[in-house]
């Protein structure tokens, strides 16, 4: 499958409870689109003052983390694909977290940035990992979604998303009520 309209399907989404749900669509997505890939490895380190204790968390295991504000450790790109940026790169230009690029006709050259865990996390340390600040989008968590409007939504519940008024917020993300 090749992604002749980009900008179609880029107004359009799946929206998911959990991060594990929307990992595998969008797995699922990059294995069915054709064409040449690369692979963008990671660098992970954990950020402990005590060296004795950082040598508790080899970088294996770190690798094999996936925190929901991080890129993945190995992140597969191809031509064409939807992704999200998850740092605002440059405001001045709108090259921002959660501002649309369809109408973008200029090249954009994304660095490797350090990005960090927070608090959030059950991780038991802080965790830095390098990388291109992009996830892959063709399916998003009800909650990342909040402040966007699609074309078109799609709404994958394998369970009851009654907490925190997720299914309001799934349904307020489509520009009319035809589209969902």
């Amino acid at each position: 499958m090749l992604l002749a309209n980009v900008d179609k399907f880029a107004q359009r989404i799946i929206l998911c409870l959990r991060n594990e749900e929307c990992h595998q669509i969008n797995s699922t997505v990059l294995r069915r689109v054709t064409g040449a890939q690369r692979t963008y490895s990671a660098i992970d380190t954990v950020m402990i003052d005590d060296a004795d204790e950082a040598a508790n968390y080899p970088t294996e295991y770190l690798n094999s983390l996936h925190p929901n504000e991080l890129p993945p450790h190995k992140l597969t790109l191809k031509v064409g694909l939807i992704v999200m940026l998850l740092r605002n790169i440059e405001p001045k230009r709108q090259i921002c977290n959660e501002t649309s690029a369809n109408d973008r006709q200029d090249d954009i050259i994304l660095p490797a940035v350090a990005l960090t865990t927070g608090e959030e996390d059950d991780l038991p340390f802080q965790m830095k990992r390098i990388q291109l600040p992009v996830r892959l989008s063709f399916a998003m968590t009800i909650n990342k979604s909040q402040g966007q409007t699609f074309d078109r939504v799609g709404l994958l519940l394998p369970s009851p998303a009654f907490s925190h008024g997720q299914l309001y917020v799934a349904f307020s993300r489509v520009r009319d009520a035809q589209s969902a």
